[in-house]
């Protein structure tokens, strides 16, 4: 009789103890994980569905990579077909993606790779010459709203920080068939050039760190810095100048409304001369009538600019939207030599026989093209300009323009 009402009291106990930690974990945890809907997407072209994130799959994803102790989503082979689970399709990298290859990446690049690394590194951690607002901040100080660059795929393993002006578009459109977040008629787009211009940059396609508390709740930053940990990082930069001058051509000398009301009625107003320059850029350019690209740097240099508003991304510091000092990243590209680069991390990646880099036969903005551009901007002006962009010369390894500011 003893050991049965003892039993008997131990199931009791046991019982009200599993209660207690049922209702604990759900307070702790369910809530976040049901009571925080995913954002509704801006209505999509009647034939084109942005796929709906899946916070299961996402999580399933997460939890392989992570049970399986995967460092880097490169360091893995694929799995023997015997372990094929019937999940197969949501596992980390699905296998039918996985491409062997035969021969190494070319040791240069690799070591071209590693001094670009060991470069941000240096600078960042054990240089006291160079001074930046943020660089001795931690992860966890930078505020969401300066998240939103870097691009998670959870499918591949992979972030990625874009640069405006620095082939961004073509990958973005990358990210979008690797994630496979946009369909045409039911099925994911497989071609990245195929993907429509005016979806490219469509936020709701992309999910980005600062998407995170929407989805995660009070994890957020926890599961950021997992995937951090977890993910391959890249990024992709070029010549702070010459990226200057491209984000100037692409704004202010094509006709463009948006940035014509936003920025160039102040810039004309304030630098140009023109009391009351032309309301729309639909006057403005018939009678020839547009910023200099003398009065863009005066705007970058007034005190005043960044008094009302950050920059504008086409032209904020790299190391404002990707943090290189904060996040270690695996990958450094750079326009100059980026069909180089796309190889090498599509491989690293191991989707280069899922997905290329789309090749572009575009007027790029050359470097060559600087003395030119900035022959009308008066040396003083140069000077402070080149201040303003130092750190990011000198992080992504770009010499100092001595024929300009000497």
């Amino acid at each position: 009789m003893g050991k049965s009402r003892l039993f008997r009291i131990s199931l009791v106990l046991g019982s009200v103890f599993m209660i207690l930690f049922i209702i604990l974990y759900w307070d702790d945890v369910g809530t976040s994980h049901f009571s925080l809907p995913p954002p509704i997407s801006p209505r999509p072209a009647p034939h084109q569905t942005p796929r709906p994130p899946s916070f299961l799959n996402d999580i399933d994803a997460f939890v392989n990579q992570f049970l399986e102790g995967t460092n880097d989503p490169t360091e893995t082979g694929p799995q023997d077909a015997a372990n094929k689970s019937e999940h197969a399709e949501e596992r980390y990298v699905p296998r039918r993606e996985w491409k062997v290859h035969l021969t190494p990446i070319d040791p240069e690049k690799r070591l071209r790779q590693e001094r670009r690394r060991q470069r941000l590194h240096d600078l960042c951690h054990h240089s006291d010459d160079l001074v930046f607002p943020g660089k001795n901040r931690s992860f966890d100080d930078i505020p969401n709203r300066e998240l939103d660059h870097l691009i998670v795929d959870d499918r591949h393993g992979v972030i990625y920080c874009y640069v405006p002006k620095v082939a961004c578009s073509n990958w973005k459109r990358i990210m979008i068939v690797l994630s496979e977040s946009l369909l045409q008629d039911g099925v994911p787009y497989r071609e990245p050039l195929a993907v429509p211009r005016e979806m490219v940059h469509n936020s709701s396609l992309h999910f980005t760190f600062n998407k995170f508390w929407k989805r995660y709740g009070k994890f957020s930053r926890n599961l950021m810095k997992v995937k951090l940990q977890k993910y391959t990082k890249f990024l992709f930069v070029r010549d702070p100048f010459v990226r200057l001058i491209s984000a100037y051509r692409n704004k202010f000398e094509q006709p463009n409304e948006e940035f014509y009301r936003r920025f160039a009625l102040l810039m004309l107003r304030r630098y140009g001369n023109h009391s009351e320059p032309p309301a729309s850029v639909g006057d403005a350019f018939p009678a020839g009538i547009r910023p200099s690209f003398s009065e863009f740097v005066q705007y970058l240099l007034d005190p005043q600019t960044e008094s009302n508003a950050p920059f504008n991304e086409h032209w904020r510091q790299v190391y404002r939207l990707c943090h290189p000092c904060q996040i270690k990243y695996d990958f450094v590209g750079q326009l100059e030599t980026v069909e180089e680069d796309a190889e090498q991390l599509l491989r690293v990646l191991k989707v280069d026989n899922v997905v290329d880099f789309p090749s572009s036969n575009r007027n790029h903005t050359s470097s060559s093209w600087r003395e030119d551009w900035f022959s009308r901007v008066p040396l003083e002006a140069r000077r402070e300009l080149y201040r303003l962009y130092e750190p990011d010369f000198r992080l992504f390894g770009y010499p100092r323009p001595d024929s300009l500011l000497d």
